[in-house]
């Protein structure tokens, strides 16, 4: 009997996980690299694909953006009503709107429209429909498929996350300066000076920046990992595929944001 455990990764369970770790990663990386190259070509946008891109559109932002709005609305306006009363208290009512602003427009609505559009789209994506075989134990990916189906649902998503954040962006900005000044129109010069220094050129650059991350990791992640887990059958997780990688990229996209801006 060896006095060592085996070096060979195959034989070996922790070599096998993390071979295995590195082939899925390496296949998530694979497919949006491919996806996004597909999203790129103009051959894609042909009348056929256009349509189907239109209708995910329409299923993944504009279905679900009049409540989303009403629910962001809700919490934003609890949020500001907080941070505005804490500020007040504290004697540091010139810093509640850089606070609002920094906190909830510049963290929170990004991330949250993030992790809407993820769960939203990983209930409603079955790989099964889009996965071919050319034999039982070769299973692959059909490229007219992908082009047809699985680009369009990348671009819905990556659009979706992009349009609910801008939009709740711009309500919790508005309810912002309602909860701050009222209905008074004398209070807007203060307010975009506030919010100006805020959004200064490097803030404003790496918001866009994050929340199109952000739109691409939920759009290539999950689905990545479902297509991953629809080629090996024999996968067992009771959770949602892709789900700890997702929050994974999120937190490091979110890290590296927060590293740049106050590091």
């Amino acid at each position: 009997m060896p006095l060592h455990p085996s070096l060979n990764p195959v034989a070996n369970p922790w070599g096998r996980a993390v071979l295995r770790t590195l082939t899925s990663w390496w296949f998530m990386i694979h497919f949006g690299a491919v996806v996004l190259v597909m999203a790129l070509s103009p051959s894609t946008y042909n009348r056929r694909h256009r349509a189907a891109t239109s209708r995910y559109i329409y299923r993944n932002t504009w279905e679900v953006l009049p409540w989303f709005t009403v629910m962001s609305t809700l919490l934003s306006l609890v949020l500001i009503r907080v941070v505005v009363a804490t500020a007040l208290s504290y004697g540091l009512s010139q810093y509640a709107l850089q606070m609002v602003v920094r906190v909830l427009v510049l963290e929170l609505i990004p991330l949250s429209a993030a992790m809407f559009v993820a769960l939203r789209a990983s209930l409603t994506f079955n790989a099964s429909q889009v996965m071919s075989s050319s034999t039982p134990n070769t299973p692959h990916l059909s490229l007219e498929r992908l082009r047809a189906d699985l680009v369009p649902q990348v671009l819905a998503s990556t659009f979706s996350v992009v349009t609910l954040a801008m939009v709740s962006s711009v309500v919790a900005l508005v309810l912002a300066y309602l909860t701050v000044y009222g209905l008074s129109p004398w209070g807007l010069p203060g307010y975009t000076r506030t919010v100006g220094q805020v959004f200064d050129l490097e803030v404003s650059l790496g918001f866009v920046l994050k929340t199109l991350f952000f739109s691409l990791a939920v759009a290539v992640v999950p689905m990545a990992a479902s297509l991953e887990v629809a080629r090996q059958p024999t996968h067992d997780s009771s959770l949602q595929p892709g789900a700890v990688r997702l929050f994974m990229v999120l937190l490091l996209i979110e890290a590296a944001s927060l590293a740049i801006k106050y590091v």
